[in-house]
């Protein structure tokens, strides 16, 4: 099978890397270094430069290709989704973009395609945690708490994005919709800060970001559910302060000669303050909590993972638990495990146990390994 991988960024090298083992990879990015690296770490991948944003162009770039995994940035997500599935192709897509991809629903189904959407870590794995046991409980709870953070803690933010600063920006800024006692909510990104105990990293703290997405409005009976994002202690005040002296403004401003916006500006020196050096160690600390009845019982299931960048193999911990999610999700669709035309959250594949079980295999096969409780 031929799969074509548009991104090749730190996540999608990983996806590439994985999936050359198994099939026919050609990776598309327009950044010729990135795709250099991809061509030293995996030979086998083929690669070729291309400007994603140039939608016109999909039809012909895909033809080639039976299978297409979009790991391009959120901003340009929905636009590329939307035109690989006008295209034909069956797809799993990692870009998280703001938009409803839901809406492409019908498209896919007018061409035939199948398509995972949002199936990463987070949304990804907490999809299809809550989707198997929603099959098995009355759920009246769901909680996520997720993070990705570097090993060394380095003064002011004790942080590193394992992805574009303007996207970890986004994230702070969009408003976080959550829902309480059978309604949804919308409460600013940063807010309700809690300090959490987590084995093996100490103490975090947690704040309201908006990462329930489909789950809203694919699992309506749930009366409660949030999802929170982790860093160190005293990083969201430093981005609160940013935020309220106008540094990720987005109306341009003039000054000497040079027409910006404050979110450019702040997001280019970011960039060189986090991004992650290479060979630099991180982790990715998570937890999931599905609380309910079950056979008239109160039980819960918690889901937590604490995975570490990966030194043999050069790959960060956030590439793998997200990258590998896809991937699975990839050998899902190419094994026709899943077939169903549409466009489909995590938490509708992992309904179907024989899915929800293949992921976690496949996961644990390269050491990416949930550990699972279940009490009263």
């Amino acid at each position: 099978m031929k799969i074509a991988v548009l991104g090749a960024g730190m996540v999608g090298r990983a996806i590439a890397e994985d999936l050359s083992t198994s099939f026919e990879v050609t990776s598309f990015d327009k950044n010729s270094g990135s795709l250099a690296l991809l061509a030293q770490r995996a030979p086998s991948v083929k690669t070729e430069q291309a400007n994603l944003s140039e939608l016109a162009s999909y039809n012909a770039l895909l033809k080639p290709f039976e299978l297409v995994v979009t790991a391009v940035p959120g901003f340009m997500g929905f636009g590329v989704l939307k035109q690989v599935i006008a295209a034909g192709k069956n797809v799993v897509d990692i870009s998280f973009s703001p938009e409803n991809t839901l809406q492409l629903d019908a498209l896919a189904k007018e061409n035939s395609v199948t398509a995972i959407v949002d199936c990463g870590v987070a949304p990804g794995m907490s999809n299809l945690v809550l989707g198997r046991y929603n099959e098995e409980m009355k759920v009246d709870n769901f909680e996520c708490y997720v993070g990705g953070l570097p090993k060394i803690r380095k003064k002011p933010f004790e942080y590193k994005a394992p992805f574009s600063p303007v996207d970890v920006i986004e994230e702070y800024t969009r408003p976080a919709r959550l829902v309480e006692n059978g309604q949804m909510v919308t409460k600013a990104a940063l807010t309700e800060i809690e300090l959490m105990d987590f084995e093996g990293v100490g103490t975090l703290e947690a704040f309201n970001t908006d990462g329930l997405r489909s789950i809203i409005d694919t699992m309506k009976h749930i009366p409660n559910m949030k999802e929170k994002t982790l860093r160190y202690p005293g990083h969201c005040e430093l981005i609160i302060a940013l935020q309220r002296s106008g540094f990720f403004d987005k109306k341009r401003i003039a000054g000497k000669g040079i027409d910006i916006s404050p979110l450019e500006y702040t997001s280019a020196i970011l960039f060189k303050e986090w991004k992650l050096q290479p060979g630099e160690e991180e982790f990715t600390v998570m937890k999931i909590i599905v609380q309910g009845e079950q056979e008239g019982k109160r039980k819960t299931v918690e889901y937590a993972l604490l995975d570490h960048y990966d030194v043999q193999s050069q790959t960060t911990s956030m590439a793998r638990s997200t990258g590998y999610t896809c991937t699975a999700a990839v050998h899902l669709i190419a094994k026709k495990l899943f077939a169903a035309t549409g466009v489909f959250p995590p938490e509708k594949v992992g309904s179907n146990k024989a899915c929800f079980n293949h992921i976690i295999q496949y996961l644990k096969e390269r050491k990416v390994n949930w550990e699972k409780r279940e009490y009263a």
